[in-house]
């Protein structure tokens, strides 16, 4: 079974594009609300087809698969709308890749880190521009920031960094 340990975090400032990359990802959820959330995702010039299962704390089952881009972008055509934009920058930091996503379109504003570990409990280095932890909150799960974007938020202006 594979399964995805990830931790995600609200940033301070932009100081994790210093040395970075980056990428445009476009994503779309053909199933959102049930036991699981399909996932089509175009990154760069690759896509992929995604199946996530219910998180438990920072871990849940995921399943991810490399589909022809044309069918990817067709995919796109049939999910749920808005689709999630954003730029993708991966940052290495004491041995760890980071993966912050300054979201797009309606979600604007929102600049998400992410880690993923080996288990729950593992330690990593936090880098400084790393802010509030925010993994059990569900309103900064992808798959919900289609049914309630992140500008629609009371509070949104105060949380971008």
């Amino acid at each position: 079974m594979a399964l995805e340990i990830e931790r995600k975090f609200l940033i301070k400032d932009d100081g994790y594009k210093k040395n970075s990359s980056k990428i445009l990802y476009r994503q779309g959820y053909l199933e959102s609300g049930g036991a699981c959330v399909v996932r089509v995702r175009i990154a760069g010039e690759k896509a992929f087809l995604t199946v996530k299962g219910t998180s438990k704390g920072a871990v849940r089952q995921e399943f991810e698969y490399p589909i022809p881009f044309s069918d990817g972008q067709e995919m796109l055509k049939l999910c749920e709308k808005p689709l999630i934009e954003k730029i993708r920058y991966t940052v290495f930091h004491g041995g760890m890749t980071w993966e912050i996503d300054e979201f797009l379109g309606e979600n604007e504003g929102l600049v998400l880190a992410e880690i993923e570990l080996l288990s729950p409990d593992q330690a990593f280095p936090k880098p400084g521009w790393l802010g509030e932890e925010v993994t059990g909150d569900p309103r900064y799960y992808n798959s919900n920031l289609i049914h309630e974007p992140f500008k629609s938020w009371p509070d949104s202006k105060e949380q971008s960094p």
